[in-house]
Protein backbone atom coordinates (compact mmCIF):
# COMPACT_ATOMS: atom_id res chain seq x y z
CA UNK A 1 0.00 0.00 0.00
CA UNK A 2 1.36 3.40 -0.97
CA UNK A 3 2.29 6.23 1.34
CA UNK A 4 -0.55 8.23 -0.16
CA UNK A 5 -2.97 5.61 1.08
CA UNK A 6 -1.49 5.77 4.54
CA UNK A 7 -1.99 9.50 4.67
CA UNK A 8 -5.67 9.31 3.78
CA UNK A 9 -7.98 10.40 6.59
CA UNK A 10 -10.03 7.70 8.24
CA UNK A 11 -13.51 7.53 6.81
CA UNK A 12 -16.22 8.95 9.02
CA UNK A 13 -19.96 8.83 8.63
CA UNK A 14 -22.20 11.55 9.94
CA UNK A 15 -24.48 10.24 12.64
CA UNK A 16 -26.77 13.20 13.07
CA UNK A 17 -25.97 15.71 10.33
CA UNK A 18 -28.79 14.59 8.05
CA UNK A 19 -31.01 13.15 10.80
CA UNK A 20 -34.04 15.34 10.08
CA UNK A 21 -33.75 14.65 6.36
CA UNK A 22 -33.63 10.90 6.95
CA UNK A 23 -36.59 10.98 9.34
CA UNK A 24 -38.84 12.96 7.00
CA UNK A 25 -42.09 14.60 8.13
CA UNK A 26 -43.60 11.41 9.57
CA UNK A 27 -40.39 10.54 11.36
CA UNK A 28 -40.15 14.01 12.88
CA UNK A 29 -43.71 13.69 14.18
CA UNK A 30 -42.84 10.29 15.66
CA UNK A 31 -39.72 11.76 17.29
CA UNK A 32 -41.79 14.57 18.81
CA UNK A 33 -44.31 12.05 20.19
CA UNK A 34 -41.51 9.92 21.64
CA UNK A 35 -39.92 13.02 23.16
CA UNK A 36 -43.20 14.10 24.76
CA UNK A 37 -43.71 10.64 26.24
CA UNK A 38 -40.19 10.66 27.67
CA UNK A 39 -40.72 14.17 29.05
CA UNK A 40 -44.01 13.15 30.66
CA UNK A 41 -42.28 10.20 32.32
CA UNK A 42 -39.43 12.37 33.54
CA UNK A 43 -41.75 15.03 34.96
CA UNK A 44 -44.35 12.60 36.33
CA UNK A 45 -43.82 13.67 39.97
CA UNK A 46 -44.55 17.27 38.96
CA UNK A 47 -47.39 16.57 36.53
CA UNK A 48 -49.31 13.87 38.39
CA UNK A 49 -52.14 15.41 40.45
CA UNK A 50 -52.33 12.46 42.89
CA UNK A 51 -50.25 9.68 44.37
CA UNK A 52 -50.59 6.84 41.81
CA UNK A 53 -50.65 4.12 44.47
CA UNK A 54 -53.22 5.67 46.82
CA UNK A 55 -56.95 5.50 46.16
CA UNK A 56 -60.29 5.59 47.90
CA UNK A 57 -62.89 2.86 47.61
CA UNK A 58 -65.66 5.45 47.64
CA UNK A 59 -64.18 7.05 44.51
CA UNK A 60 -63.83 3.86 42.44
CA UNK A 61 -64.86 3.99 38.80
CA UNK A 62 -65.28 7.74 38.74
CA UNK A 63 -66.00 9.23 35.31
CA UNK A 64 -63.68 11.92 33.92
CA UNK A 65 -64.20 15.19 35.76
CA UNK A 66 -62.40 18.34 36.81
CA UNK A 67 -61.13 16.48 39.88
CA UNK A 68 -60.01 13.38 37.97
CA UNK A 69 -59.40 14.27 34.34
CA UNK A 70 -59.35 10.66 33.14
CA UNK A 71 -61.43 9.14 35.93
CA UNK A 72 -60.42 6.53 38.50
CA UNK A 73 -59.82 2.78 38.51
CA UNK A 74 -61.34 -0.07 40.53
CA UNK A 75 -59.40 1.05 43.61
CA UNK A 76 -60.27 4.74 43.31
CA UNK A 77 -56.78 5.70 42.07
CA UNK A 78 -56.42 8.57 39.63
CA UNK A 79 -55.86 7.17 36.12
CA UNK A 80 -53.95 10.19 34.82
CA UNK A 81 -51.44 9.90 37.66
CA UNK A 82 -51.03 6.18 37.06
CA UNK A 83 -50.49 6.69 33.34
CA UNK A 84 -47.81 9.31 33.96
CA UNK A 85 -45.97 7.14 36.48
CA UNK A 86 -46.57 4.08 34.34
CA UNK A 87 -44.63 5.77 31.54
CA UNK A 88 -41.57 5.73 33.78
CA UNK A 89 -41.45 1.97 34.24
CA UNK A 90 -42.58 1.18 30.70
CA UNK A 91 -40.08 3.47 28.96
CA UNK A 92 -37.22 3.00 31.42
CA UNK A 93 -37.51 -0.79 31.29
CA UNK A 94 -37.42 -0.83 27.49
CA UNK A 95 -34.50 1.63 27.48
CA UNK A 96 -32.45 -0.59 29.81
CA UNK A 97 -33.17 -3.64 27.64
CA UNK A 98 -32.03 -1.80 24.52
CA UNK A 99 -28.91 -0.34 26.18
CA UNK A 100 -27.75 -3.66 27.63
CA UNK A 101 -28.51 -5.60 24.46
CA UNK A 102 -26.87 -2.92 22.31
CA UNK A 103 -23.72 -2.88 24.41
CA UNK A 104 -23.42 -6.65 24.53
CA UNK A 105 -24.25 -7.12 20.86
CA UNK A 106 -21.82 -4.42 19.76
CA UNK A 107 -18.93 -5.89 21.75
CA UNK A 108 -19.57 -9.40 20.41
CA UNK A 109 -19.87 -8.10 16.85
CA UNK A 110 -16.60 -6.16 17.01
CA UNK A 111 -14.70 -9.02 18.65
CA UNK A 112 -15.97 -11.53 16.09
CA UNK A 113 -15.22 -9.18 13.21
CA UNK A 114 -11.72 -8.22 14.26
CA UNK A 115 -10.34 -11.59 15.28
CA UNK A 116 -12.32 -13.77 12.87
CA UNK A 117 -11.50 -17.47 12.56
CA UNK A 118 -12.17 -19.54 15.67
CA UNK A 119 -13.23 -16.52 17.69
CA UNK A 120 -15.85 -15.63 15.09
CA UNK A 121 -17.04 -19.25 15.00
CA UNK A 122 -17.28 -19.39 18.81
CA UNK A 123 -19.27 -16.15 18.97
CA UNK A 124 -21.54 -17.50 16.26
CA UNK A 125 -22.25 -20.65 18.29
CA UNK A 126 -23.02 -18.56 21.39
CA UNK A 127 -25.46 -16.47 19.38
CA UNK A 128 -27.09 -19.60 17.95
CA UNK A 129 -27.55 -20.89 21.51
CA UNK A 130 -29.26 -17.66 22.57
CA UNK A 131 -31.44 -17.75 19.45
CA UNK A 132 -32.81 -21.09 20.66
CA UNK A 133 -34.63 -19.40 23.55
CA UNK A 134 -37.70 -17.28 22.68
CA UNK A 135 -37.66 -13.92 24.46
CA UNK A 136 -40.64 -14.48 26.72
CA UNK A 137 -39.65 -18.07 27.51
CA UNK A 138 -36.21 -16.96 28.66
CA UNK A 139 -37.78 -14.25 30.82
CA UNK A 140 -40.16 -16.77 32.37
CA UNK A 141 -37.24 -19.10 33.15
CA UNK A 142 -35.37 -16.25 34.85
CA UNK A 143 -38.46 -15.34 36.89
CA UNK A 144 -38.87 -18.97 37.93
CA UNK A 145 -35.31 -18.96 39.30
CA UNK A 146 -34.93 -15.43 40.68
CA UNK A 147 -38.53 -14.34 41.29
CA UNK A 148 -40.79 -11.73 39.74
CA UNK A 149 -39.84 -8.11 39.20
CA UNK A 150 -38.91 -5.55 36.58
CA UNK A 151 -35.16 -6.00 37.10
CA UNK A 152 -35.24 -9.75 36.47
CA UNK A 153 -37.30 -9.61 33.27
CA UNK A 154 -35.31 -6.64 32.00
CA UNK A 155 -32.00 -8.50 32.26
CA UNK A 156 -33.54 -11.62 30.74
CA UNK A 157 -34.93 -9.74 27.75
CA UNK A 158 -31.65 -7.88 27.26
CA UNK A 159 -29.86 -11.23 27.06
CA UNK A 160 -32.44 -12.49 24.58
CA UNK A 161 -32.02 -9.40 22.39
CA UNK A 162 -28.21 -9.63 22.21
CA UNK A 163 -28.06 -12.12 19.29
CA UNK A 164 -30.40 -9.99 17.15
CA UNK A 165 -28.17 -6.98 17.63
CA UNK A 166 -24.85 -8.83 17.31
CA UNK A 167 -25.81 -10.75 14.16
CA UNK A 168 -26.74 -7.63 12.18
CA UNK A 169 -23.88 -5.48 13.49
CA UNK A 170 -21.38 -8.22 12.72
CA UNK A 171 -22.39 -8.19 9.05
CA UNK A 172 -22.04 -4.40 8.89
CA UNK A 173 -18.72 -4.38 10.77
CA UNK A 174 -17.39 -7.17 8.56
CA UNK A 175 -18.01 -5.04 5.49
CA UNK A 176 -16.21 -2.10 7.10
CA UNK A 177 -13.35 -4.38 8.17
CA UNK A 178 -12.47 -5.07 4.55
CA UNK A 179 -12.30 -1.40 3.49
CA UNK A 180 -9.04 0.45 2.82
CA UNK A 181 -9.28 2.88 5.71
CA UNK A 182 -9.14 0.00 8.22
CA UNK A 183 -6.16 -1.56 6.47
CA UNK A 184 -4.48 1.84 6.47
CA UNK A 185 -5.00 2.15 10.23
CA UNK A 186 -3.52 -1.32 10.75
CA UNK A 187 -0.44 -0.47 8.69
CA UNK A 188 0.10 2.58 10.86
CA UNK A 189 0.55 0.21 13.81
CA UNK A 190 -2.74 0.88 15.61
CA UNK A 191 -3.97 -1.94 17.82
CA UNK A 192 -7.15 -3.84 17.11
CA UNK A 193 -8.88 -2.27 20.10
CA UNK A 194 -7.93 1.21 18.94
CA UNK A 195 -9.09 0.64 15.36
CA UNK A 196 -12.35 -0.92 16.54
CA UNK A 197 -13.05 1.82 19.09
CA UNK A 198 -11.98 4.83 17.07
CA UNK A 199 -12.97 3.82 13.56
CA UNK A 200 -15.18 0.74 13.26
CA UNK A 201 -17.52 1.73 16.09
CA UNK A 202 -18.27 5.26 14.80
CA UNK A 203 -18.97 3.89 11.34
CA UNK A 204 -21.49 1.31 12.54
CA UNK A 205 -23.10 3.77 14.98
CA UNK A 206 -25.99 4.58 12.57
CA UNK A 207 -26.92 0.90 12.48
CA UNK A 208 -26.70 0.70 16.28
CA UNK A 209 -29.03 3.68 16.61
CA UNK A 210 -31.51 2.32 14.07
CA UNK A 211 -31.62 -1.10 15.66
CA UNK A 212 -32.07 0.43 19.11
CA UNK A 213 -35.08 2.46 17.97
CA UNK A 214 -36.76 -0.57 16.41
CA UNK A 215 -35.94 -2.91 19.29
CA UNK A 216 -37.27 -0.34 21.77
CA UNK A 217 -40.79 -1.01 20.51
CA UNK A 218 -40.34 -4.77 20.71
CA UNK A 219 -38.98 -4.45 24.24
CA UNK A 220 -41.99 -2.39 25.32
CA UNK A 221 -44.35 -5.04 23.99
CA UNK A 222 -42.47 -7.88 25.69
CA UNK A 223 -42.26 -6.04 29.01
CA UNK A 224 -45.96 -5.15 28.85
CA UNK A 225 -46.80 -8.80 28.14
CA UNK A 226 -44.75 -9.98 31.11
CA UNK A 227 -46.36 -7.40 33.40
CA UNK A 228 -49.76 -8.44 32.07
CA UNK A 229 -48.93 -12.02 33.09
CA UNK A 230 -47.89 -10.82 36.55
CA UNK A 231 -44.19 -11.58 36.05
CA UNK A 232 -42.84 -8.06 35.61
CA UNK A 233 -43.81 -4.91 37.49
CA UNK A 234 -45.75 -5.78 40.63
CA UNK A 235 -48.72 -3.90 42.12
CA UNK A 236 -49.27 -1.31 43.39
CA UNK A 237 -46.54 0.18 41.15
CA UNK A 238 -47.98 1.90 38.08
CA UNK A 239 -47.09 0.33 34.74
CA UNK A 240 -48.91 0.36 31.42
CA UNK A 241 -48.82 -3.41 30.94
CA UNK A 242 -49.94 -4.01 34.51
CA UNK A 243 -52.74 -1.46 34.08
CA UNK A 244 -54.05 -3.37 31.06
CA UNK A 245 -54.07 -6.54 33.16
CA UNK A 246 -55.73 -4.91 36.18
CA UNK A 247 -58.36 -3.33 33.98
CA UNK A 248 -59.55 -6.52 32.27
CA UNK A 249 -62.09 -7.30 35.00
CA UNK A 250 -63.33 -3.72 34.96
CA UNK A 251 -63.67 -4.00 31.18
CA UNK A 252 -66.21 -6.79 31.60
CA UNK A 253 -68.14 -4.64 34.05
CA UNK A 254 -68.45 -1.79 31.56
CA UNK A 255 -65.49 0.34 32.70
CA UNK A 256 -62.91 0.09 29.89
CA UNK A 257 -61.00 3.29 30.71
CA UNK A 258 -57.98 1.76 32.45
CA UNK A 259 -57.21 -0.96 29.90
CA UNK A 260 -58.11 1.26 26.97
CA UNK A 261 -55.96 4.21 28.05
CA UNK A 262 -52.94 2.11 29.03
CA UNK A 263 -53.20 0.04 25.84
CA UNK A 264 -53.40 3.21 23.75
CA UNK A 265 -50.25 4.55 25.40
CA UNK A 266 -48.39 1.34 24.56
CA UNK A 267 -49.56 1.41 20.94
CA UNK A 268 -48.62 5.08 20.49
CA UNK A 269 -45.15 4.60 22.03
CA UNK A 270 -44.38 1.44 20.04
CA UNK A 271 -45.60 3.05 16.81
CA UNK A 272 -43.50 6.17 17.39
CA UNK A 273 -40.26 4.30 18.02
CA UNK A 274 -40.94 1.86 15.19
CA UNK A 275 -41.42 4.71 12.72
CA UNK A 276 -38.21 6.35 13.93
CA UNK A 277 -36.30 3.12 13.44
CA UNK A 278 -37.77 2.44 10.01
CA UNK A 279 -37.00 5.98 8.86
CA UNK A 280 -33.42 5.79 10.11
CA UNK A 281 -32.74 2.68 8.10
CA UNK A 282 -35.39 0.04 8.62
CA UNK A 283 -34.92 -3.61 9.39
CA UNK A 284 -31.87 -3.82 7.21
CA UNK A 285 -29.99 -1.81 9.83
CA UNK A 286 -30.64 -3.81 12.94
CA UNK A 287 -34.28 -4.69 13.52
CA UNK A 288 -35.25 -7.92 15.22
CA UNK A 289 -37.65 -9.34 12.73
Amino acid sequence: MSAGTLAQPVRRRRLGGDLVERLGPLGVVAAVVAGLLALAALLAPLLAPYDPTVGSIVQRYQAPSAEHLLGTDQSGRDLLSRLLYGARTSLAGAAVVVLLAGAGGTVLALVATWFGGRVDAFVGRVLDLLFAFPNLLLAILVVAVFGTGLGQVTVALALAYVPYTARVLRSVALRERRLAYVQSAELQGLSGMTVSGRHLLPNIAPQILTGAAINFGYAMIDLAALSFLGLGVQPPTADWGLMVSQGKDSLLQGYPQQSLLAGTCIVVAVAAFSVIGERLGGRRAGGRA
